[in-house]
């Protein structure tokens, strides 16, 4: 199963039959939320030394240019798929009318 089509799409089977069987899934994924909720803290306030309503401000600060910056390069990773595509395209056209 080397062929990377068929380990995602087993995965993808894999993981629809793990959730279908998941009567709670915010149990589930309590643990990963807290891992996350604790990396931001580390990031804003490592010694736990800021009041708790100011560390949960920048807490969501740090959430929020977390996310920011995924969907920053996100964005710039559909804009340079199309921009490739279009030229794909464009040289496809000279090439069809060089023939």
């Amino acid at each position: 199963m080397s062929d990377p089509t068929t380990r995602k799409l087993a995965a993808q089977v894999a993981a629809h039959t793990s959730w279908a069987s998941t009567s709670d899934r915010a149990a589930r994924t309590a643990n990963a939320r807290a891992a996350l909720q604790a990396r931001f803290e580390d990031e804003v306030d490592p010694h736990r030394v800021l009041d708790p309503d100011e560390r949960a401000r920048r807490v969501e600060h740090a959430r929020s240019a977390y996310y920011a910056r995924l969907a920053l390069r996100s964005h710039s990773s559909r804009r340079k798929a199309a921009d490739l595509l279009a030229a794909a395209d464009t040289a496809d056209a000279e090439l069809k009318e060089s023939l």
